[in-house]
């Protein structure tokens, strides 16, 4: 394990992880993701892209689907749909976030 899991509390396992050459990716397939989100999600409120509020709870719902899907052992997930969902996810969240201080700045 790496000291990563200690601020991110990513589980870092090998076999939900991306290796570059024969190096571990510090976080998991879906951690990275959501990483890769906030980050893109980011980048569209500043040119001004805003994603709907039930877009991004849509988003937040498929990546909950996949994580309970697999947690409770009913479909096995790959490293490919945990980036994708961890992505969407990511998204969703800062969207939400944004919305949310929109909402609470237009009361005052």
């Amino acid at each position: 394990m790496m000291w990563f899991d200690k601020y991110w509390g990513c589980h870092q396992l090998p076999e939900r992880s991306f290796f570059i050459g024969k190096y571990q990716m510090p976080i998991c397939a879906r951690c990275l993701g959501v990483i890769i989100g906030y980050i893109t999600s980011i980048i569209l409120l500043i040119f001004n892209f805003r994603i709907n509020i039930y877009i991004s709870l849509l988003f937040i719902f498929i990546t909950l689907l996949d994580w309970s899907l697999q947690f409770f052992n009913i479909l096995i997930s790959n490293n490919f749909r945990r980036l994708i969902t961890g992505i969407l996810g990511g998204i969703g969240i800062i969207s939400i976030i944004y919305f949310i201080i929109i909402q609470i700045a237009e009361i005052f």
